[in-house]
C-alpha cells in the first residue's frame, strides 16, 4: 500500500530548512517532538525574558479572555489598558508619560515615525518629513521601519519601494569607521559618529527633518554594541538644536533587558519617543508600543484636535495587554533586574574565559544579558571570515546540534562583511544554566573551529 505523506501547509520562513517542532517549554529550555531539550541562550529573537511556562502569565491571558477577547480601541478601551500604561509610564522617563501599544516592534517605529511627522504637520512645518536612521540600525521589517533600518540584506530585495529616508554610520568604536580610537575621541571630547549627524542634517537642511530614530545598543545587527560615553547625550543635544524628534528604539533592550527598566536611563537621556515591544510581555503574545513625551502629546491635543491619524485593528489588544500586565508585574515581584545584573557580571567572565580557549572569539560587548562576540577565522591575526562561509550561522547549527541556540548574525562592520554570536538568555538563567550555555558553546566553538581550521587548509 502506498504510505500517504501528511501535506504541508505552511508557508515556512525558509523553505531550505527542516525545522524541529518545539511541544513545550519549560524555564530556559525548549523540548521538542523527539524528546530533545535546547536551552534557548537567545530568549527566542530577545523576547522571552522570562523564559518560558510562567503559569500566571498564561492565566491573566485566559482570564481577560473571558472577560472580553477583543475591544476596538477607536470605540471603546479596557481597565487592563489602563493599568497597563500606568505601570509602563511610571518605568520611562519622567517627561515621558503617555503609552500607546501596537502588535509588534514594526509598527511601533511606524508609529513613533508618524506621530513626529503629524506633530511638525500641527505645528505649522509641514516640510519637515525626512527621518534619519542608522546603517546597521535595525527597527523592524514594514516598509517605513525598513527604510529607517540600515541593514543592506533585508533592504536590498525592496529598494525600490523604501522611503527615501537618510542614514549615517552607527558608533562601533572597535570597527571605527572614522578609523580613530575612543580613547582619542574622549581625550578630545570629538566624537565623529555623532558629528555626522550635524553635519548631515546642514547638508539636508533642518527645516526638512522630522526624526532620528536609533538603538541605545545596536542589537541584531552588530551584536550588542554600546556606544562611546556622551554619543547619546550629544545626538540629544543636536535633535534639540534642529527641532527634530528623538526616537529611541528599545524594542529589543527593554524591559530589563540591560539590567535597567531602559537602557536610555544607564545613558543619561530623555527620548522624545521610546519604542518598545518583545520583553514587554515576555514574548507570550504580540505586544509593543510607544511611550510618548508630554510635549508632544500636549501639541497633538493643542494644535491636531487631539487626533493622532493612524491605527491597528489590533493595537490595545486586551488579551495581549493582560499578558504584558502580568509580565510586567512578574518582573517587579521576581526582582528580575536584579538576577540579570547579577548573571550578566558572571557571564561576561565566563565568555572571557572562554575567549582564552578559542581563538575564533574576537571583541566581547554588551550590557546585562545581552552579550555579543565577533567570530574571527583568528583572533591573534584579527583575520575575518569570507561573507560566503556563513559563519555565524555555522556555529549556530553546532550549538543547535548540541542543545542550545543563539542568535546568530552577519555583515556585523559594513552589512556585507562581518560576523558575530547574540547572547540574551532569559533574564531569569541561573548560574548553574549558564555553566550549561558555555559548556555547550564550548563544544561547538571546538567543532567550528575544526571546519575553519578546513578552510584556511584550502585558502594556503
Amino acid at each position: 500500500m502506498e504510505r500517504v505523506v501528511a501535506k504541508d501547509y505552511v508557508f515556512h520562513r525558509d523553505f531550505s530548512k527542516q525545522y524541529p517542532v518545539i511541544t513545550h517549554a519549560e524555564g530556559v529550555y525548549l523540548y521538542d517532538e523527539h524528546g530533545k531539550r535546547y536551552l534557548d541562550a537567545s530568549s527566542g529573537a530577545i523576547a522571552a525574558n522570562l523564559g518560558h511556562g510562567v503559569t500566571e502569565i498564561a492565566e491573566a491571558m485566559a482570564e481577560q479572555a473571558k472577560k472580553a477577547g477583543f475591544v476596538h480601541t477607536l470605540r471603546f478601551e479596557t481597565k487592563v489598558l489602563h493599568e497597563l500604561a500606568a505601570e509602563i509610564g511610571k518605568m520611562a522617563p519622567p517627561s515621558l508619560n503617555r503609552v500607546y501599544f501596537t502588535s509588534g516592534g514594526s509598527e511601533a517605529n511606524e508609529s513613533a515615525m508618524k506621530l513626529a511627522r503629524q506633530y511638525h504637520r500641527d505645528r505649522g512645518k509641514p516640510e519637515k518629513h525626512v527621518v534619519i536612521g542608522r546603517w546597521q540600525g535595525y527597527h523592524g521589517n514594514t516598509l517605513g521601519s525598513l527604510s529607517a533600518g540600515g541593514d543592506s540584506k533585508r533592504r536590498k530585495p525592496y529598494t525600490a519601494t523604501l522611503a527615501k529616508f537618510e542614514h549615517i554610520h552607527s558608533p562601533y568604536c572597535h570597527r571605527c569607521p572614522y578609523k580613530r580610537s575612543e580613547e582619542i575621541c574622549q581625550r578630545e571630547k570629538l566624537l565623529p559618529c555623532a558629528e555626522e549627524l550635524e553635519r548631515l542634517i546642514k547638508e539636508i537642511g533642518p527645516e526638512s527633518i522630522s526624526s532620528f530614530i536609533c538603538e541605545p545598543i545596536v542589537g541584531s545587527q552588530q551584536g550588542a554594541v554600546v556606544p562611546p560615553d556622551g554619543y547619546l547625550q550629544r545626538v540629544r543635544e543636536i535633535c534639540d538644536q534642529n527641532d527634530i524628534v528623538f526616537i529611541v528604539d528599545e524594542v529589543m533592550t527593554g524591559f530589563g533587558r540591560t539590567g535597567t527598566d531602559f537602557a536610555s536611563e544607564q545613558f543619561g537621556i530623555q527620548p522624545d519617543i521610546i519604542t518598545f515591544g518583545k520583553g514587554v510581555s515576555a514574548g507570550y503574545a504580540p505586544l509593543a508600543g510607544m511611550i510618548v513625551s508630554d510635549r508632544i502629546v500636549d501639541s497633538l491635543i493643542e494644535n491636531g484636535d487631539g487626533h493622532f491619524i493612524h491605527g491597528y485593528t489590533f493595537s490595545g489588544h486586551p488579551v495581549s495587554v493582560a499578558a504584558g500586565l502580568a509580565a510586567v508585574r512578574y518582573y517587579q515581584r521576581e526582582n528580575v533586574l536584579s538576577n540579570c545584573r547579577e548573571q550578566s557580571v558572571y557571564l561576561f567572565q565566563r565568555l572571557s574565559e572562554l575567549q582564552q580557549k578559542h581563538s575564533s572569539m574576537g571583541q566581547i560587548r554588551g550590557k546585562g544579558l545581552l552579550i555579543g562576540f565577533e567570530l574571527l577565522m583568528d583572533r591573534s591575526q584579527d583575520r575575518m571570515f569570507p561573507p560566503s562561509f556563513g559563519a555565524a550561522e555555522r556555529l549556530n547549527q553546532e550549538a543547535i546540534k548540541r542543545g542550545a541556540t543563539f542568535y546568530p548574525g552577519s555583515g556585523t562592520i559594513d552589512g556585507t562583511n562581518g560576523d558575530h554570536l547574540l547572547i540574551g538568555p532569559p533574564l531569569t538563567i541561573t548560574r548553574d544554566e549558564i555553566d550549561e550555555l558555555i559548556a555547550i558553546l564550548d563544544q561547538a566553538l571546538t567543532a567550528f573551529e575544526l571546519q575553519v581550521h578546513k578552510l584556511i587548509g584550502k585558502e594556503e
